[in-house]
């Protein structure tokens, strides 16, 4: 049973809810009962469910909340919608214009209580597979208040980091209102920094740990990229294991995309260039940039994916003869940011704000270079998609882009990486990838080795098979 706040396409703000969307079918294939519970929210309402279960109360605290399950199968994975209009009736995901909501505690507590009552009464699961700090307190629950519980003395839990930038952290006064007692809060337990962490409960008390890429699972355990708890995750690092993230080809494939003006494949290469045009007039970029390196970017934007290397160089690079179409939202001062660089290089770069599925398909198809200067990156979903669409990646070596992409010194190489976070080592890189595209047969050698790399969900599905297999072999 998968615990998740976020699963494609009910809920989704970033590459959590992908996962969530894509990893039960492969398993399900490989043979795996599999089971997926998530709030009724967002698209959620519009899923063909039938509620299975009308009023489930869940004790917190001195609170009773009740609410209702839906069910819905699809191939060999059921999925369970916890429904409560108070906690979950809301426009965001986690917060709104105004900030996180308040009562995020609550709301995922419910939902991993919720998840339990659902594997007593519906889905009696051998291995729960908890997602980010919101299915945290999974594990902490079922160690701890249902530790003599007979239905869940064999069960066994996983939980997956998916960015440790986001720990779950909330005052300790909140502990009694999620019906944590005061025993949980030590520093060898839920404590940290003087507050309590959801994901840190999640991680004391799961069987297993799993990030989503293999560098990433190495990076943590370090002060630079562990966010408080690298010297936990040392101490926890024969139960770490990293999983590269797989990727939907059904949606992300350029032979058969619907999103891109032109179809094309390693075989066949000549509708790449229809997709580079028609991406130029989209964006209202001169016809002369057909003769150049188009760099694209899709992307939140936030100190956490580079963009203030991209500040840094911005200027020295745009004195070039290269061009950038560029989509995406985020911190105010990124988009500020693109926006000054159009106002400057009007003719060489173009912006759209927000996030348009369809474009991003249409940038990745015709951009010839993508970049992903990120500080740290779990996983990441682009390079990947750049591979298939024969869109080289510049990239920096950090988490899973470091473990996808092989850099330019290397034979079998498929992209290019640098290490230091600078903007004059993304200068460079960036400049030597534009050198290279000039070379037409060595860049087309590069694309087609790109296009034929196989990150499909079936790896990586049969990499968390040998997991849980491993972890509960009544589960295989």
């Amino acid at each position: 049973m998968m615990v998740s706040s976020e699963a494609s396409p009910w809920a989704k703000s970033g590459g959590l809810a992908d996962v969530v969307g894509a990893l039960p079918d492969a398993l399900a294939r490989l043979g795996h009962a599999v089971a997926v519970v998530i709030p009724r929210y967002m698209n959620a309402y519009d899923a063909p469910a039938t509620r299975v279960i009308g009023r489930l109360p869940i004790a917190l605290g001195q609170a009773v909340y009740d609410v209702s399950v839906w069910e819905m199968r699809s191939g060999g994975v059921t999925t369970y919608f916890v429904e409560h209009g108070g906690l979950f009736g809301r426009a965001g995901l986690y917060g709104d214009q105004y900030g996180e909501f308040g009562d995020n505690h609550i709301r995922f507590a419910v939902l991993s209580k919720a998840a339990i009552e659902i594997s007593r009464h519906l889905f009696q699961a051998d291995i729960f597979h908890c997602h980010d700090w919101q299915a945290g307190l999974v594990p902490v629950y079922l160690k701890t208040a249902s530790a003599v519980d007979p239905n869940f003395l064999h069960t066994r839990t996983v939980t997956t980091i998916h960015n440790l930038g986001y720990q779950g952290s909330f005052p300790r006064q909140k502990m009694a209102e999620i019906s944590l007692p005061d025993s949980l809060y030590r520093p060898d337990l839920l404590e940290f920094w003087g507050r309590i962490s959801l994901l840190k409960g999640g991680l004391v008390y799961s069987d297993e740990l799993t990030t989503v890429s293999k560098k990433y699972a190495e990076e943590i355990q370090t002060p630079e990229y562990g966010f408080g708890m690298d010297g936990f995750l040392r101490a926890r690092r024969a139960s770490l294991t990293g999983i590269v993230n797989g990727v939907d080809y059904s949606r992300w494939n350029p032979e058969t995309d619907t999103a891109i003006p032109a179809h094309y494949s390693a075989t066949a290469l000549e509708g790449k260039q229809t997709c580079k045009r028609e991406l130029l007039r989209e964006m209202g970029l001169p016809e002369a940039a057909m003769n150049r390196p188009l760099l694209g970017i899709v992307s939140r934007f936030a100190t956490q994916k580079g963009f203030d290397l991209i500040a840094d160089m911005a200027w020295e690079l745009f004195r070039e003869d290269v061009y950038m179409v560029v989509l995406g939202n985020g911190e105010q001062r990124y988009e500020e940011m693109f926006r000054w660089l159009t106002i400057h290089f009007p003719n060489k770069v173009a912006l759209r704000i927000g996030y348009n599925d369809a474009l991003a398909h249409r940038i990745e198809a015709g951009a010839d270079i993508f970049l992903m200067p990120s500080h740290y990156e779990p996983c990441g979903l682009n390079q990947i998609y750049s591979l298939r669409y024969g869109t080289v990646p510049v990239v920096r070596a950090t988490g899973g882009l470091d473990d996808t992409i092989v850099d330019q010194n290397q034979p079998e190489s498929t992209g290019y990486k640098f290490n230091d976070y600078t903007g004059n080592a993304l200068l460079g890189t960036t400049r030597a990838a534009c050198r290279e595209w000039e070379d037409r047969k060595a860049w087309t050698a590069m694309m087609l080795r790109g296009m034929k790399q196989d990150f499909s969900w079936a790896t990586s599905a049969a990499e968390y098979s040998r997991l849980f297999t491993r972890l509960h072999p009544s589960a295989a």
